[in-house]
């Protein structure tokens, strides 16, 4: 994708622009998906083939670059000056013997200026015709030769300003939704103030999805209480509601996170003499965001680990109950809990805390020089480089709760007097401890709020120094020509650091306990590549050769050590414009440092709990197992059913016995330019990529049911038990995902690729261009307890894996006029997986029962609400004029619309704002201006 196209977009954001454009590509985070991430909050970047972004080796001029994240090796886009790329290569599938590691599902390559000449400055500000959206852009950028012509120097600098989407900018994401499928009754139901509904009787203005998190406080909200006491502005109800008079937490979300960019380089170029030249780049850029939410939620059964400052020996801390002659107690609440365990269920949200906050600031700096040359009288060329980069990245998680500090604020009492209320605890005392009053709005008062306050601090640092040479040219002489060829070596050292404050190091806060860690990991590798002609200028075979490569990489990692990649293929000039091609490649990736030795990290997951419900004789999936649980028994025996408290607590840790992964690659393609047809040319490729022994977690619910629903009984040797902690009375404390082999992830399909060139003379020329691609499958295969798994994603949205997609361009070109029209496709899909398995069930299970004349025989079941989305077109127009000036200068005025007919997809369940991330997010129509400067 050239610079031209890129600029005809107006689009701001590099990941954008390819994943729209490309087909192959997808997002691996935006700024639109990455609301509820810990630490990728605001970075870009992209995946080829939905593989993942760990898995696509984002390059710059072609070499390798430090990774701008803690969770993997990923390259935001965000990060690349815009200005400075002249165009964008992307080689899908099997360039690991080419390129190295991380490169299984192949490279994005962005090619940077090499010969502009002369100074830019441009200027682009758009937004959302909805309102929202806004975006700011201006780039500058110069260029020149020095030294009687054997010097260059380019330097960029950019400036780029997102305003984000924020929740009241979209009246679609103010409707609540909470919906199910009833198994008995085979219909869609909708929960409302007065439970869930029929879906299709029930007005939307009727549909509910609240939470009792309210800013006054919920209390005794309990089956075993009659009475629900809660607080609003007008101070203590009865009459509690949650689906009525709770808080739809959604509002806090953001749409889509705001972000500012800055960014600048700098190249020089010299020919030390006519046959060697020195080269050099250097990089930064900055990136800061700031991602607001809801103030923090917290109720009796909140719950934090620790890491005990003496021992060292892990815990939890729960918030708990507030106690019964805690001071602040109103009298008739009090005498109500008398009832039952004399002790006090609560929520409420700590507004007078403050909004919870993510603030990020990225900083990268990336340096590489080298040397390149000739030698052999000029029939090799040479190359020897080395490169340099550091991200550093400081998190400020802002008003997070200390929940030790609020248990000790909770157990509160009198003082001697009889009137001072104080906390019970005198060591709490002496640390500064406030008591907290959480009933009704603003009964934290500023001393409550500062003293649970907790503003902790994370810094990550990423650095990866680079070694490379190599030589090229023609080894020897074949009857149907040279047999060209490249021998280099590579060196890499790869290191990261996380530096924690004392709050993430010991825990027992709302957030997450992130142990500080160090690792690293060095590779030398070696590479070889060979372009062997076979044939030439006969008949059936206007030219045949055979393409080989391979890499043998040695890497410091205790279960690695010395891997291969290697490719082998041919290219085929059949003749009349006709060319075939096929390659079969063997790519590696070894695991990452975080992958690798990163401790147990803090993380919440959604996810639910099989035991939840469990009772004595219930019989669903697992149940049996749940019921071997001494607390879940305890809790069945004294109260007859356990309840899932909903815990969410899901840490992620590295894991020092992985190897690598390997990816097989198989491509077929053919390519024709039709002799008689001039300026058309059509490609098409099959793909079939599968990656074994693929570094990858089971997932919370995945691991829950390897343990419980299983053959093995619980007690016996389960390594999936093993990760899953519950505490006295059942609850989930968490269940921790750590990094392993998995077995498979597959994917086959096929591209297509159109291009079309035509000259009309006076009347201009028009160009077209359309690539399509089809996916036969996408599967991940696991090996559980019991056997094999196999799913495949095909076909549904929330995996981006559509069946079709598509994007194609015309533009037309008229002396200094420019006219693009744009169009991008996705084909109709399924939404959820996991949705789409659970009610087919239920039909299957209705099938047998109507087959067998059962009673319980639901004759008409409706199918699945919500579910099935039509295919997505998003049309595009841009147009530019450039402007010639007598002194050599120029103007370019541009502008255009996106998403012109406004499409933001259908009502998405589950998304944010009820968008699809997939389906424009919410941005909606988006209107743009500009103009360029060039002399």
């Amino acid at each position: 994708m050239g610079r031209e196209a890129i600029g005809d977009t107006g689009l701001g954001e590099m990941a954008q622009i390819l994943v729209e454009n490309m087909p192959s590509l997808s997002y691996g985070t935006s700024n639109a998906t990455s609301q509820s991430s810990v630490s990728n909050t605001g970075i870009t970047t992209v995946e080829l083939r939905n593989l993942g972004a760990n898995r696509t080796l984002t390059l710059i001029d072609g070499r390798r670059v430090v990774s701008n994240s803690k969770s993997g090796n990923y390259v935001s886009m965000s990060t690349i000056p815009s200005g400075m790329v002249k165009r964008v290569e992307v080689i899908t599938g099997g360039a690991g013997a080419t390129y190295g590691a991380d490169a299984v599902s192949g490279v994005v390559n962005i090619i940077t200026q090499t010969d502009k000449e002369g100074f830019d400055f441009k200027v682009r500000g758009g937004e959302s015709t909805d309102g929202g959206a806004k975006e700011f852009t201006i780039d500058a950028s110069f260029g020149d030769l020095f030294a009687d012509d054997r010097g260059y120097v380019f330097f960029s600098a950019n400036y780029d300003k997102d305003y984000g989407l924020k929740y009241g900018d979209r009246q679609r994401a103010a409707q609540e939704a909470s919906f199910r499928y009833n198994s008995d009754t085979m219909r869609n139901e909708i929960r409302t103030e007065n439970g869930f509904q029929s879906l299709y009787e029930t007005p939307m203005s009727d549909w509910r999805n609240r939470s009792d998190g309210t800013p006054g406080g919920v209390f005794l909200e309990s089956s075993k209480y009659d009475t629900t006491y809660w607080y609003n502005e007008k101070g203590q109800n009865t009459d509690w509601n949650e689906e009525r008079d709770g808080i739809n937490t959604r509002e806090f979300v953001q749409l889509k996170v705001p972000s500012e960019r800055f960014s600048a380089a700098i190249k020089v170029d010299f020919d030390i003499t006519d046959d060697v030249m020195f080269y050099s780049q250097v990089q930064w850029s900055g990136n800061y965001t700031v991602n607001d939410k809801s103030p923090e939620d917290s109720g009796d059964t909140e719950s934090a680990t620790y890491t005990d400052r003496v021992t060292g020996e892990p815990g939890v801390v729960k918030l708990g109950y507030i106690p019964i002659d805690n001071p602040y107690v109103p009298d008739n609440i009090r005498e109500t809990v008398g009832q039952y365990k004399d002790r006090i269920y609560w929520d409420r949200r700590f507004t007078e805390v403050g909004p919870v906050s993510t603030d990020n600031e990225r900083e990268t700096v990336r340096a590489w020089a080298g040397l390149q040359g000739t030698m052999f009288d000029g029939a090799w060329d040479w190359d020897i480089s080395a490169s340099y980069g550091k991200f550093h990245q400081r998190q400020y998680r802002n008003n997070e709760i200390d929940v030790f500090k609020a248990k000790n604020a909770l157990d509160a009492g009198y003082a001697a007097d009889g009137k001072t209320i104080q906390c019970n605890d005198a060591e709490a005392r002496a640390d500064g401890c406030v008591a907290l009053d959480l009933f009704g709005e603003g009964s934290i008062t500023p001393e409550m709020a500062d003293y649970i306050r907790v503003n902790p601090t994370l810094n990550v640092y990423n650095q990866l120094t680079t070694i490379m040479g190599y030589v090229t040219g023609d080894l020897f002489e074949m009857p149907a020509g040279p047999v060209a060829t490249v021998f280099g070596f590579e060196y890499r050292k790869d290191t990261q650091e996380a530096v924690t404050d004392d709050a993430l190091t010991y825990g027992g806060i709302t957030w997450n306990l992130i142990p500080a860690f160090k690792g690293e990991i060095n590779v030398a590798e070696v590479f070889a590549e060979a372009s062997i002609p076979l044939l030439r200028d006969m008949p059936g075979a206007e030219y045949l050769s055979v393409e080989a490569s391979i890499r043998l990489s040695d890497y410091d990692i205790k279960n690695v050590g010395v891997v291969s990649s290697y490719k082998l293929g041919f290219l085929w000039t059949v003749g009349a414009g006709v060319n075939l091609r096929a390659n079969y490649a063997i790519s590696q990736r070894a695991p990452s440092v975080n992958e690798l030795y990163e401790p147990a990290a803090g993380d919440f997951d959604s996810f639910n709990d099989i035991c939840a419900d469990v009772t004595a004789t219930s019989t669903d999936p697992g149940h049996a197992n749940c019921r071997l649980e001494p607390g879940i028994a305890a809790t069945i025996a004294a109260e007859g059913i356990f309840e899932d408290e909903g815990s969410s607590y899901s840490p992620n840790a590295g894991n020092p016995e992985l190897f690598e992964e390997t990816g097989t690659t198989m491509t077929l393609g053919a390519t024709y330019e039709p002799t008689f047809f001039d300026g058309f040319s059509i490609a098409i490729d099959y793909y079939d990529i599968a990656i074994t022994d693929a570094i990858d977690e089971f997932g919370n619910e995945q691991i829950l049911s390897q343990c419980y629903d299983s053959s093995i009984k619980l007690g016996d040797d389960n390594e999936f038990c093993d990760v899953i902690k519950r505490d006295a009375e059942g609850q989930l404390e968490e269940v921790l995902q750590r990094s392993y082999n998995i077995d498979e992830l597959g994917t086959r399909g096929v591209d297509i690729a159109v291009a079309y060139a035509y000259d009309m003379n006076s009347f201009g020329r028009v160009k077209f261009k359309m690539d399509w691609t089809h996916m036969l499958e996408h599967s991940k295969t696991v090996t559980g307890n019991d056997g094999v798994i196999k799913e495949d994603y095909v076909g549904y949205a929330s995996y981006g894996t559509f069946e079709d997609k598509a994007a194609a361009s015309i533009a037309w070109y008229l002396d200094d006029l420019r006219v693009r029209w744009s169009t991008t496709y996705k084909s109709s899909a399924l939404r959820s997986l996991s949705t789409q398995e659970s009610w087919q069930a239920d039909m299957d299970n209705n099938t047998e029962l109507c087959a067998a004349g059962d009673v319980d025989c639901v004759k008409n079941p409706q199918s699945l609400a919500f579910q099935e989305l039509s295919s997505y077109f998003k049309h595009n127009l841009s147009v530019s004029y450039k402007i010639e000036m007598s002194d050599d200068s120029s103007v370019r005025v541009f502008g255009g619309v996106n998403n012109i007919f406004d499409n933001k997809g259908e009502f998405y369940y589950g998304g944010r704002g009820n968008f699809g991330s997939e389906y424009d997010a919410g941005t909606g129509r988006f209107v743009y201006l500009g103009a360029q400067v060039s002399f």
